[in-house]
């Protein structure tokens, strides 16, 4: 299998990167993995289409710092027919383009329903993803699961919305991920409220949301593989993501750290309610940030953790992950007509 992994940009990829450890589990299993940058696509005249990719030719890889070393060595990149790849995985995050390169924050999805029309499977689905650049997507999701929330620019709203709250909400930007902009207001930040609502509302909308109080002890997050919790050996491939002192946000780029938690009825029954509309969706791999009863986010287009969880757990959750794109692929091959891409990227 020929496996090809969109990252934002190759030369700043780091070796605690998800993608690193997938792209690393695929060689170790045998296949050729290549990641390429959203900057990295062509489109020629005649319609083909290639990408600038970087790879490395061994298999023996233990450490993922020599592992990412390879790849990210000049001499290992090459042009890539589309038509060579089995599988692309779109692990490019937007809102880290949104500012310094915003033609790069829409380049994945972009070309990934090209590749996806010549046959390629592209997992997570572009067309989904396309739609889900914003947070705006969460909103399509069951009310039952979500906190409540307002999207705004209208100060006066938000202010409103905040007062019912009891005067204290989450407030931040509708573009974004890693927990960039995020604040929680109480009563204490009312005379600073309009200037922290107009700094998130310089790059767009505003998202005001319910304060839980169990985000104190920060959040879980937890893998979902076609729709399902991504399990190794009975151990689910989750953990809770403890605030840093002093902070709001329990993202690991935030300065958080991760601690091994017992999964509950109550966090799988959150994640068979997203379950249909993932499955639809062709959403393949994602990971679901939990606070108490509610989701506070979906992550479609980078999740991260498989790290924390082999150290926690001791399992291997990105052998999983590559192997379940094996299976995939023999799935398609027994038919003779093309399947859906967002029905195989699930099935």
């Amino acid at each position: 299998m020929n496996i090809g992994f969109v990252v934002n940009d190759v030369a700043t990829e780091k070796s605690t990167y998800t993608t690193t450890r997938l792209a690393m589990a695929a060689t170790q299993l045998g296949h050729e993995a290549l990641l390429t940058g959203t900057g990295d696509f062509s489109y020629a005249p005649d319609g083909t289409l290639s990408v600038r990719a970087h790879g490395t030719a061994a298999r023996n890889y233990r450490s993922l710092d020599r592992y990412l070393a390879d790849v990210q060595k000049p001499r290992s990149a090459r042009q890539v027919p589309i038509q060579d790849f089995d599988v692309v995985m779109l692990r490019n995050d937007p809102a880290d383009d949104a500012k310094e390169r915003p033609w790069a924050s829409t380049a994945a999805v972009a070309f990934g329903r090209l590749f996806a029309a010549n046959g390629v499977l592209v997992v997570n689905d572009p067309l989904t993803l396309a739609g889900a650049l914003s947070k705006a997507y969460f909103q399509h999701f069951p009310d039952v699961v979500r906190p409540r929330t307002l999207i705004s620019r209208d100060q006066q709203m938000i202010s409103e919305f905040i007062d019912e709250m009891n005067g204290k909400a989450v407030l931040k930007p509708l573009q974004g991920s890693g927990g960039k902009g995020v604040f929680v207001v109480d009563r204490k930040e009312a005379p600073n409220r309009n200037q922290i609502v107009e700094a998130i509302a310089r790059d767009g909308y505003v998202v005001a949301q319910e304060y839980l109080p169990e985000a104190k002890d920060g959040d879980v997050r937890m893998m979902l593989m076609n729709g399902t919790p991504l399990q190794v050996g009975g151990k689910y491939a989750a953990f809770r993501r403890r605030t840093a002192s002093g902070e709001v946000r329990s993202n690991m780029s935030a300065g958080g750290t991760a601690e091994a938690v017992r999964v509950t009825e109550e966090m799988l029954y959150l994640a068979e309610v997203v379950r249909p509309k993932l499955i639809a969706d062709g959403l393949f791999l994602v990971g679901l940030d939990m606070v108490g009863d509610k989701l506070m986010e979906i992550n479609v287009f980078s999740p991260g953790g498989l790290g924390s969880c082999l150290r926690l757990y001791g399992k291997d959750f990105a052998a999983a992950v590559i192997q379940d794109l094996e299976r995939k692929l023999r799935v398609r091959s027994h038919y003779t007509e093309d399947l859906c891409n967002a029905r195989l990227a699930t099935i």
